[in-house]
């Protein structure tokens, strides 16, 4: 039997790394790094070598589950699509639509066919009650891309590729592979900015595998970033470094800027974020007088009390030295598929409507998942009865987990479309399992609309869909029709995904009908596996800005509420029961609690351990290697704690998506492993106030010896 070659993405990350996957019949011989792919030049880390205990793993569901008492039964696709039909119908013909919510996990967006599909069953639901990992995560960048160029997918990437002075707020790239910036490389790229000549500072309250290699890391207090960029925004007012560039006529509500960040000075920084007036003020200047600059920030800054004001702020930090829309500055890419340009369908909206019980508002249509647990166990009208979860695992994501977990053991129904028995599908009714991702042809496109530069690529499938299985996309129609019909409304199923990315690409900015040279279709990008480089990003954004007066829009009534909100939390008294703070971290073999039943990722050393610095433990009797017990407002967790320097004093640090020892789930790797569910310190209560995004960061916690 010969051997074959295939070419795809990676898709257990953002980077999306481009692979070489050589087969042999039914058997995966080797994955390595593809060369020839224009994006990540051959680089791949560990989680593409993994993609083969995915496919092969004897824990991931293959055919649908039903639960009858506490087994699991197989059944076929047409009764578990009958039998969830006729339970959705009856009981939202008692309770109404939004008695059943649904909630999509994040690997929603690495599978092209949930994307495109995602809608079918949402229309036969008709529900209001819609949640994602979208408020876990990145909610402030899209809110500030509405308000401020008038869609939610305008969101601008740093041009790394070019820059001189890239500033990191909260992110950790080296580990992450970037995340809402698709960079692939990473390593080698900021490296690159230093070897022409440039330079690249990590503000963070840990010194990351980032920070480590960078020109400058600041130690920063959890959650006192905004005080940090508002003070810089102060100073380029103060000393006149402010040069907007080309973009001056085209700003709306410059002169009110200066006015707003007055209050906040370089010595109220310092003594919120500890970080010196002194250092905040040389990066600021050193920012502002570089030839090209890019100012990004990630979980850090973005899944705190203050996310979204922290976004706006990194935009206006950009704006105001002239390094928006700039070569070496940010710049939104200019994606084959997505390319957001005036008169787009569904731009984004905030507020429309609000949560039943916290009166949180909307945003695109869902509601912040932190509301989740109280919409199921608070009744009244509109109680959310059952729950459709779209491989996601908020239990171990979502804060509050264990609040979760007793909400949805009272549902009366709960579907899951997942691979595995998890924290989250124990509870449910019905699993319903979609191929592997070796098994179906995918587009990235989620990440290639935030890479930093442009490409496009179309993976095949590598083995052919098994007997019996369906695709995410058929499972989506087939719930959407079942569920119609029994609803007796109209519902038209869609057709294949690469269908719709067929038609897209042959009507977005890189096709025969834009007029432009790489006439881009399905099927020139199936006659280049490796990928086309569609170039550099380009700088384009009031070409394609959709505001209705076609200005950047630089302040909204939000952003102004959170400076004020913020300002006065600064003659707070600190609250002294829980006197440390927790922020999460990441590992360059983990992406979320999805990673963790491959063996290529989890073997070697612990990696769940809690981080503290020296003195802290010192001050508590502690030693290193000891069991210690972190305590929050809402749980506690006792994990084998270490000693290190590389964090700041005051800050806790627990990585994301461990624990999985909880009853029921079915992953015999992961249910080994140690480490606990940071999510069940994290609090549901504890959000940025004007979006409701979960803080994730930024948690006050306790930590004491454990008994």
């Amino acid at each position: 039997m010969s051997q074959q070659a295939h070419y795809r993405a990676c898709h257990l990350c953002e980077a999306i790394c481009g692979v070489e996957i050589i087969t042999e019949g039914p058997q995966i011989i080797s994955i390595k790094g593809d060369l020839k792919d224009p994006l990540s030049r051959g680089h791949i880390c560990p989680k593409a070598i993994a993609l083969q205990d995915l496919h092969e793993d004897p824990d991931r569901i293959r055919t649908p589950k039903k639960r009858v008492g506490d087994e699991w039964q197989d059944i076929s696709w047409t009764q578990a699509f009958e039998e969830i039909a006729e339970r959705v119908a009856h009981l939202q013909l008692e309770k109404g639509n939004n008695a059943v919510a649904v909630y999509a996990g994040n690997p929603n967006v690495h599978n092209y066919g949930n994307l495109t599909h995602g809608r079918v069953l949402r229309k036969a639901l008709a529900t209001r009650n819609n949640f994602s990992a979208t408020s876990l995560d990145q909610l402030p960048h899209h809110v500030m891309a509405l308000q401020m160029f008038g869609h939610q997918f305008m969101v601008p990437v740093a041009d790394i590729d070019r820059t001189q002075f890239m500033l990191i707020f909260g992110a950790n790239p080296i580990a992450s592979n970037g995340s809402m910036m698709t960079v692939p490389d990473v390593k080698k790229r900021l490296k690159s900015i230093q070897q022409r000549g440039g330079e690249f500072v990590v503000i963070d309250p840990r010194r990351s595998e980032t920070a480590e290699l960078a020109d400058q890391h600041a130690f920063i207090k959890p959650g006192t970033d905004a005080y940090v960029l508002l003070a810089m925004i102060r100073l380029l007012f103060e000393e006149g470094l402010v040069d907007t560039g080309n973009l001056t006529q085209e700003l709306e509500g410059l002169h009110l800027i200066e006015a707003l960040v007055a209050p906040f000075t370089l010595s109220l920084a310092e003594a919120q974020s500890g970080i010196s007036e002194a250092v905040i003020a040389d990066i600021a200047r050193r920012f502002a007088n570089a030839d090209s600059a890019a100012c990004y920030g990630r979980m850090g800054v973005s899944v705190q009390a203050y996310g979204t004001l922290c976004q706006w702020a990194i935009q206006i930090l950009n704006i105001l030295t002239g390094n928006l829309d700039a070569e070496g500055g940010v710049i939104v890419p200019n994606s084959a598929v997505g390319y957001v340009q005036p008169g787009e369908p569904s731009p984004g909206h905030l507020g429309r409507f609000h949560s039943r019980v916290s009166q949180l508002p909307e945003f695109g249509g869902e509601f912040p998942s932190t509301v989740l647990a109280e919409e199921i166990l608070t009744t009244g009208e509109d109680q959310v009865k059952a729950l459709f979860t779209l491989a996601g695992n908020p239990v171990l994501s979502a804060p509050n987990g264990r609040r979760l977990d007793e909400a949805f053991a009272q549902l009366d129904l709960m579907v899951s479309i997942d691979i595995y028995i998890n924290e989250t599908t124990r509870h449910a009714d019905y699993i319903l399992p979609p191929t592997g991702p070796l098994e179906h042809d995918h587009y990235d496109y989620a990440f290639l609309r935030l890479a930093v530069h442009n490409t496009a690529r179309f993976n095949e499938p590598v083995f052919p869909k098994p007997e019996g299985a369906l695709h995410d996309w058929e499972i989506l129609n087939g719930l959407g029709n079942a569920i119609s019909t029994k609803k007796n409304i109209r519902n038209s199923t869609l057709p294949p995904p690469d269908m719709l990315m067929d038609m897209a690409l042959q009507s977005g900015p890189y096709s025969k009908k834009a007029g432009h040279p790489a006439e881009l279709s399905l099927a020139v990008l199936k006659a280049n596996p490796h990928g086309v480089d569609l170039g550099p990003l380009q700088p384009a954004l009031m070409s394609r800005i959709c505001t209705q007066d076609k200005k950047i829009h630089l302040l909204a009534p939000l952003v102004e509420s959170e400076v004020s909100r913020l300002f006065a939390q600064a003659s707070e008294s600190a609250v002294q029961r829980f006197p440390l703070s927790l922020i999460g971290r990441r590992h360059v073999r983990s992406n979320n609690s999805w990673m963790h039943n491959y063996h290529r990722l989890v073997k070697g050393k612990p990696r769940w351990q809690c981080l503290m610095h020296p003195d802290d433990l010192a001050a508590r009797g502690i030693d290193c290697g000891q069991k210690v017990k972190i305590s929050s407002r809402v749980g506690e967790i006792e994990l084998e704690v270490q000693s290190s320097d590389e964090m700041m004093p005051g800050v806790v640090s627990v990585p994301h998506g461990w624990g999985h020892q909880r009853k029921g789930v079915v992953m015999s790797i992961a249910s080994k492993q140690g480490g606990q569910s940071v999510n069940d310190l994290t609090d549901d209560e504890y959000y940025d106030q004007s979006t409701g995004n979960s803080a994730l960061n930024g948690v006050p916690v306790e930590v004491s010896a454990a008994v």
